[in-house]
């Protein structure tokens, strides 16, 4: 019972401070919620049975954490109310999550160094687009058609990891980025620069998400639909990761990122699994590319920077290779 009621008060008091982080103004404000977390920090590393105690309620009310977290995200964007730029950076959060639990795949479990996870979150923001605005296709439709296109981009991108490795392989993956980047801004049914306009918003069983959410007495902005839409991407990310991460690929994964060559020895097919983590990757950049296509209605090539590619990199690395949550945290 003591395990129980410390993981929900844990709980509750990270969410409070996500919270008050999000809508403090005041810089003196911030500046003591971050010496209050530092001071967290501090106590955790002097104290270790105080972390040994943190982490053993943790496992022992385990459903009691995943309970309590379940109802904060899904009751998160009640505490913001009616201000729709809140709602807004709850939803980018969310896509930069997918995007970064799907590099992880090969930085964190292959250790495979990868920048143009940006162009295949455009290829499935662009798929999307077109066949919404040219063909009338529906948000569910796009899905996973863009999905399989960026897939395969994902396994031609793959292929030169047969013959490059480290630095090599992250020059030729900066290359296909600022290729598809310079594609985009210059083909004429892309829009060029200008981008693509009016892209509609998705509807469910004749449900606008373009509409405010009126949900138990309260008026939300529209942009809580695409939060739930893309917490949903979100959990099915995390599903995902977590079967491959137990799974003989996940294992393949770590054996390319442990020792190539001894791989290579007790018969892992290193080529197979390479191209195999850069179509994962694809797969599930171009499912938040579209999200964020339906979300904002219009995009250009300057939302698929090489830029994306470095933060997403820098999500990984931040937050903790190989680490699901800590892609979530970075």
């Amino acid at each position: 019972m003591r395990a129980h009621v410390l993981v929900a008060t844990i709980s509750l008091g990270i969410a409070a401070f996500l919270w008050a982080f999000m809508v403090a103004n005041d810089p003196f404000l911030v500046a003591i919620l971050l010496a209050a977390l530092g001071a967290v920090f501090w106590a955790l590393e002097r104290f270790p049975q105080l972390e040994n105690a943190v982490i053993d309620s943790f496992r022992r009310a385990r459903w009691t954490a995943v309970g309590a977290w379940l109802a904060i995200v899904l009751f998160f964007p009640f505490l913001f109310g009616q201000n729709a730029y809140y709602s807004h950076l709850l939803v980018l959060s969310l896509i930069y999550s997918v995007l970064g639990i799907a590099l992880n795949f090969q930085l964190g479990s292959a250790n495979i160094p990868n920048f143009a996870t940006g162009a295949t979150y455009g290829i499935g923001a662009y798929c999307s687009a077109l066949l919404a605005l040219n063909w009338g296709w529906s948000f569910w439709l796009t899905l996973p058609v863009a999905a399989l296109a960026a897939t395969v981009f994902g396994f031609v991108l793959g292929l030169p990891s047969m013959r490059t490795r480290d630095a090599y392989l992250a020059l030729v993956t900066i290359a296909c980025g600022v290729i598809i980047h310079q594609l985009l801004n210059n083909f004429e049914w892309t829009g060029g620069a200008q981008g693509l306009i009016g892209i509609p918003a998705p509807s469910l069983f004749g449900y606008s998400f373009a509409q405010p959410l009126k949900m138990f007495g309260f008026t939300l902005p529209f942009q809580v639909h695409f939060y739930y839409l893309s917490l949903a991407l979100l959990a099915l990310a995390v599903v995902v990761a977590n079967r491959l991460h137990y799974s003989r690929i996940g294992l393949a994964w770590n054996a390319l990122r442990a020792d190539e060559v001894a791989a290579r020895s007790v018969g892992i097919n290193v080529v197979w699994y390479k191209v195999l983590a850069f179509a994962v990757d694809a797969f599930l950049a171009a499912f938040a590319g579209v999200v964020y296509a339906f979300y904002i209605s219009y995009i250009s090539p300057d939302n698929f920077t090489f830029l994306v590619s470095v933060t997403l990199m820098t999500m990984v690395i931040v937050g903790g290779m190989d680490n699901i949550v800590g892609v979530i945290v970075g």
